[in-house]
């Protein structure tokens, strides 16, 4: 049977998308890696956690918001692995947290009352720029840690839905230069990914390309508008994957791993 590990963010782990196999992180029974070994009939270990960074996928234990912690996300690929897929990054570069802040500034009624001061604080456009700029050489170390972990694995680079529509919404919330402000990053993100599958010989599902259409507030939304469930529970997280949207990324994965043959 074919070995798969998954690896990632919370855009890997599904918060919100019944059921949650693990609460602390936010991980669910109908993420894509899920999905993808049901239809393929492949062994899944899947450690994705939401509010993970690429240091916590490859050195040092995440601290769970719920307390606790979970070890690096990496000591799960052994030799015997067959497939490997990530998604990670973006907290790296405060993606999520640059979204929240700029629409916790259009509407701070609409932030639970205990993270409204978070929320409330500076932006660092400066840090977040300097993540991005070398985003794709971190991506790049973890794809080659995989690599060296297991030599005959395929390892895909997932890369991320895309969250920001054409304008605000009520299901969007922000003014103007904050939503071409998260755009960028989102493009940027996007394009660090692609840079280090390339650099690093990695297999590449382009979820963002395939999303265009289905931002926050589309006819057929593949991620979570501005809504806020029980965060320390695996509940729904704003501006995240979706159900539906779960189920395409699933649909990009089957595809390519049938369409392409194994390196």
């Amino acid at each position: 049977m074919t070995s798969y590990v998954a690896l990632g963010s919370s855009f890997a782990a599904g918060p919100g998308i019944d059921p949650i196999l693990v609460p602390g992180c936010a991980r669910s029974g109908r993420n894509y890696a899920q999905l993808a070994a049901g239809r393929l009939g492949y062994d899944l270990v899947d450690v994705s956690s939401g509010g993970a960074t690429i240091d916590d996928v490859l050195t040092r234990p995440q601290a769970l918001l719920a307390g606790g912690t979970v070890p690096p996300q990496v000591q799960a690929v052994g030799p015997d692995a067959d497939l490997v897929t990530v998604t990670v990054g973006g907290n790296d570069v405060d993606y999520l947290l640059t979204l929240l802040r700029c629409s916790a500034r259009a509407d701070p009624e609409g932030v639970p009352l205990p993270a409204r001061a978070f929320f409330g604080t500076p932006i660092d456009l400066a840090a977040v720029h300097a993540a991005l700029a070398v985003l794709p050489d971190r991506l790049a170390q973890l794809v080659g840690e995989v690599r060296r972990r297991a030599p005959r694995a395929r390892v895909v680079l997932v890369d991320y839905l895309t969250v920001v529509p054409d304008q605000a919404t009520p299901a969007f919330p922000m003014n103007e230069e904050h939503r071409l402000l998260c755009a960028d990053v989102g493009r940027r993100l996007e394009a660090a990914t692609a840079a280090a599958a390339r650099e690093a010989g990695a297999e590449l599902v382009t979820a963002s390309a395939a999303s265009r259409d289905h931002a926050v507030g589309s006819a057929e939304p593949w991620v979570t508008g501005w809504v806020f469930g029980d965060l320390l529970g695996g509940g729904v997280a704003p501006y995240h994957p979706n159900a539906a949207g779960m189920r395409a990324v699933a649909d990009l994965l089957v595809e390519q791993l049938s369409a392409h043959p194994a390196r």
